[in-house]
């Protein structure tokens, strides 16, 4: 317990911790161990306030973005609705597409041009992705020519209804530029109509690709590129490490394939009756009416006895809908079998092909537990299925669907498709910008998966535990001077550095404003918010910070330069200790330092004679005058101290603990 004695005694026991001179220490008895380090002094010359607390100049809120971190009443955004027609080349590895765009214009601006992701250019010969990343490595080419060929790109005039207009075009690697007809005014749609064809990678850049008749279809269509109140057009190139940031809209998707191919993908099959058994429809029916049982739609035994598909020879159709959403993928493969669990009338698909039956047949099961946990926790899940697809992508994201590989073991398999799940909600949802902002959405992911991992199998460990990993990580990382600033494009990060800094740093940096700043229930409150706030928009950085500081009630400047725009390290220390005996009362006196530019809180035990402990927390801000010392006086009745520790219970990152312990233990030769 901490008692209040003399207020002279314990300011001259302060003031010898501070650095007092050595013939006051003697006359109040006190005793020392430790050499305080050299004190910082005022900044007398006139410099600016660069301190880690120094408030931000983020730009100020207005009509379209508010100064509490919430859309602005003149929010707006663009919309993309999509009738998309795929056809499927078994024969040639190939896909023909079609397809028609309502792009409405919701910006004040009149536009007189768009542009187009067509990131199947990533694999032509010389393309910037060629000269970044090496062939053989994840985001590399593999030496294969593809690429997108336009055959055709049309304006239909008259609110769709009137006369084709062919487009000017000017492509420029992963993106292209398309002349309207017609300024498009604010409040207006136009109306377009294309067709392409391309080659299919084997090894899509770990994005999509093939593995001997199974198909992963991804980025397959030119997409609109956002046009928003932040940038503009945001053009910038498709390169692999850097994913997507596009607009919401409702889509078609008609997929034709070979008769023997299952197809999955984003949104509801419309026409189960033409390519599915009455067996599977039944089965399926079985699937929307049930619980969170598992139901087999199409099983081993379909495959191996040919019951599996209503006829074997030609073509058929697959037709999907989805609304308010941002892609659509889909996979195909005539291996593939198929499980289905509910949630809330959401359902939960798993493909995979018998080789992976191993780990795959909880997989229906994995990605329903998947959004009960985020849909419970954080916001309800918003569409009507999730499904996992089996392949050779070793994880991957799109609305609705989730692709990975066989997996080692179950423990591996859960993390992965809980992983891709979870961006269901970052950046499927919260609309962000992933080309520009990575840890805005892989590291919030990253730090929601701890929770859900920890909840399907608490044997590996509770969430705090799994937290604990990262940031010993992190710190690792740290010590040997080799992590990056979060905020940095992320085709720039080191690839090395990647799953450290996007995903890992994030996550603790989150995990450090929960436990150790907000506390669970603020930070919960803010992150719920802040997902409310953004559902089905375009959040940036400054969106989350401002409503992060606007629901919690925290000014965060110093949190927000220190784990996201800067890159400071951190090492708390115990610089100073002094006691001195008045009565019956001990009188302590200790100076904390800071040896790092990065401020934390103050988590100190002090332990005595008898075995008991007291704990003493300070918040971060106390730093806040002096970054370098902070200086408490206590007083003790009866007690004998033994021990000082900071952050016993290494819930902080600290890259230096040899100095977090007083006395300083003496190693003798």
């Amino acid at each position: 317990m901490q008692y209040t004695v003399r207020a002279g005694a314990v300011a001259g026991l302060l003031a010898l911790a501070l650095g007092a001179m050595p013939g006051e220490r003697a006359a109040a008895q006190a005793s020392t161990t430790q050499a305080a380090v050299p004190r910082g002094k005022f900044d007398s010359t006139g410099v600016g306030d660069t301190s880690i607390f120094a408030p931000l100049n983020l730009p100020p809120g207005n009509l379209y973005r508010s100064g509490s971190g919430a859309p602005g009443p003149r929010y707006w955004q663009q919309r993309a609705d999509y009738d998309l027609h795929a056809t499927l080349d078994t024969a040639a590895k190939a896909l023909h597409g079609e397809m028609t765009i309502r792009y409405t214009n919701n910006s004040p601006d009149t536009l007189r041009f768009l542009w187009f992701q067509v990131e199947q250019n990533a694999f032509k010969a010389n393309s910037l992705n060629s000269f970044v990343f090496p062939a053989e490595s994840r985001f590399g080419a593999r030496n294969f020519e593809g690429g997108d060929v336009i055959e055709r790109f049309e304006e239909v005039t008259a609110g769709g209804k009137g006369a084709r207009r062919a487009l000017k075009s000017r492509t420029e690697g992963t993106v292209m530029k398309i002349d309207l007809a017609e300024p498009l005014a604010p409040g207006r749609t136009a109306t377009l109509s294309a067709a392409w064809h391309f080659n299919i990678p084997e090894h899509g850049a770990d994005r999509m690709g093939r593995d001997g008749a199974l198909y992963e279809l991804a980025q397959w269509y030119p997409r609109l590129n956002v046009y928003d109140d932040i940038r503009g057009w945001n053009t910038e190139p498709y390169l692999g490490q850097g994913e997507f940031y596009l607009e919401y809209g409702d889509y078609t998707l008609d997929v034709t394939v070979p008769a023997g191919y299952v197809v999955a993908a984003t949104g509801t099959l419309q026409n189960a009756r033409e390519v599915l058994t009455s067996a599977e429809i039944a089965r399926l029916g079985q699937a929307q009416k049930g619980d969170s049982s598992v139901v087999h739609i199409i099983t081993q035994q379909d495959l191996t006895s040919g019951a599996a598909r209503p006829r074997k020879t030609g073509t058929l159709t697959w037709r999907f809908a989805a609304k308010n959403v941002r892609d659509v993928v889909f996979a195909a493969s005539p291996d593939y079998m198929w499980d289905a669990s509910n949630y809330k009338g959401s359902l939960a698909h798993a493909f995979y092909r018998p080789s992976a039956i191993a780990t795959w047949k909880d997989a229906a099961d994995m990605s329903r537990m998947s959004i009960q946990e985020y849909s419970e926790r954080w916001f309800p899940y918003p569409y009507p299925q999730i499904t996992a697809v089996e392949g050779p992508i070793s994880g991957m994201e799109y609305p609705m669907v989730a692709m990975e590989t066989k997996s080692a073991d179950k423990y591996d398999l859960y993390n992965v498709v809980t992983h891709e799940i979870g961006h269901m909600w970052f950046p499927m949802i919260v609309g962000s910008n992933e080309r520009m902002h990575m840890w805005q959405d892989e590291g919030f992911n990253t730090f929601i998966n701890t929770f859900s991992e920890a909840r399907r199998y608490p044997e590996k460990g509770n969430q705090m535990a799994r937290a604990a990993e990262e940031r010993g990580l992190v710190t690792q990382y740290m010590q040997h001077d080799v992590d990056e600033p979060l905020e940095i494009n992320p085709d720039r990060i080191n690839p090395r550095l990647l799953g450290e800094n996007a995903y890992v740093k994030t996550s603790v940096a989150l995990q450090q404003l929960r436990q150790e700043i907000l506390g669970p229930e603020a930070f919960d409150d803010a992150f719920r918010t802040y997902v409310q706030r953004w559902a089905f928009k375009h959040p940036t950085p400054v969106d989350f910070f401002r409503t992060m500081e606007d629901v919690s009630g925290r000014r965060l400047d110093w949190y927000v330069r220190e784990w996201f725009l800067e890159n400071p390290h951190f090492d708390e220390a115990i610089d100073s200790v002094v006691t001195a005996q008045h009565g019956d009362s001990l009188l302590v006196a200790v100076l904390y330092g800071n040896h790092a530019r990065g401020v934390e809180p103050i988590r100190a035990r002090f332990t005595f004679s008898d075995g008991s402990t007291e704990e003493f927390d300070y918040p971060a801000e106390v730093w806040s005058t002096n970054t370098r010392e902070y200086a408490r006086e206590y007083a003790f009745v009866g007690k004998k101290l033994t021990k000082i520790e900071l952050d016993p219970d290494q819930r902080l990152v600290d890259t230096d603990r040899s100095n977090n312990v007083w006395p300083v233990s003496r190693v003798t030769p």
